[in-house]
C-alpha cells in the first residue's frame, strides 16, 4: 500500500474543519482532501511543515507506513 497522510485524526483532536485548515496552510480544500483521501503521489516538505505546525504535531503523526498485508 505504502505511505498514507492520516490528517482526519489530527483535525478532529483539533476541532477543525478541512476548509480552515486548507486556509492556514496556503492550499487548496481540494488539493488536501487528495492527501487526506490517499490520492497524493507525493507531498511537499513545505506543506508537511505547515500541517504540522497548524495542526501541533511531528510528521510521525500523519504519515503511516502500510503494508499489503495491513
Amino acid at each position: 500500500m505504502g505511505i498514507r497522510v492520516d490528517i482526519d485524526v489530527m483535525l478532529a483532536r483539533r476541532k477543525m474543519a478541512v476548509g480552515e485548515l486548507a486556509e492556514r496552510i496556503g492550499i487548496t480544500p481540494a488539493n488536501l482532501a487528495v492527501l487526506k483521501n490517499g490520492r497524493a503521489k507525493a507531498v511537499r516538505f513545505s506543506t508537511l511543515e505547515a500541517l504540522c505546525r497548524e495542526l501541533e504535531c511531528q510528521p510521525g503523526d500523519l504519515l503511516i507506513f502500510e503494508t499489503d498485508q495491513d
